[in-house]
């Protein structure tokens, strides 16, 4: 049988790149999108449409993607084994003294909630499956760099949602893990302008070999995978997210 991941926030920079990640891994892809606009865009940034289902849903909902859920357990999608949650994307640049409770909701909402959204109703179907299966979500160094304070509490936010599911998952069938990003990745079409380019910007099918790597290895779980410089998309640097206790 053909596993298929199930990509949340599929047509975002790094969303794209988990598309392309998996199907390089001969998996499938369930994409969930916002509209029909948004079908025709994932198919061109791909650079495919084989091996990948669309379906529509609002991950700002709080229950977007139970429908979806609920769809693949009817037997109207495809069942998958493999989560991978890319939602976000505010970048709010106030100052924390500045920043109104309608930007900080914003960012809390659409950086955090939505990846809230997306476990919860994900990740009982993961454990109901007798295979192994795996979560992984995305988060930004933003977080402890703290430039940008509105989507930096809400990957704070996120950090620690990753350390509860570590542990909730820690002696189950699902590979929890979080990859941390600490540069700029965007899909192929806008990394190579030169704007970008003079940023650093890596291209999403580049970064796309960070998610092969991580599905190839079995041993990497309830960890944190630190993805710094280019070189660690081959070179997968990690540990463990469990409490250590203070620092000695």
């Amino acid at each position: 049988m053909t596993e298929t991941v199930l990509v949340i926030g599929a047509t975002g920079h790094i969303g794209v790149s988990a598309v392309i990640g998996a199907l390089r891994t001969k998996r499938n892809v369930l994409a969930v999108v916002r509209n029909a606009a948004a079908v025709d865009k994932l198919f061109r940034l791909a650079g495919t449409r084989d091996g990948i289902t669309t379906v529509e849903a609002d991950i700002t909902s709080e229950h977007g993607l139970q429908s979806v859920v609920d769809k693949v357990k009817n037997g109207e999608l495809p069942a998958f084994q493999h989560v991978y949650s890319a939602v976000g994307g505010v970048k709010t640049t106030t100052p924390l003294k500045d920043l109104s409770i309608e930007d900080f909701r914003a960012n809390m909402s659409i950086n955090f909630d939505t990846n809230f959204f997306a476990y919860r109703a994900t990740i009982g179907y993961l454990l109901s499956q007798s295979n192994p299966t795996t979560y992984t979500v995305i988060t930004g160094a933003i977080g402890d760099v703290g430039i940008w304070p509105g989507p930096a509490m809400s990957q704070g936010a996120l950090y620690s949602l990753g350390i509860s599911a570590e542990l909730e998952n820690r002696d189950t069938n699902v590979r929890f893990n979080e990859m941390y990003l600490a540069f700029p990745v965007m899909v192929d079409e806008e990394a190579v302008k030169e704007e970008a380019a003079k940023m650093g910007v890596v291209k999403a099918s580049d970064f796309a070999r960070s998610y092969e790597n991580l599905l190839a290895k079995d041993e990497i779980k309830g960890s944190r995978i630190f993805i710094f410089t280019p070189g660690d998309i081959d070179t997968l640097r990690w540990e463990s997210k469990a409490f250590k206790g203070p620092p000695s």
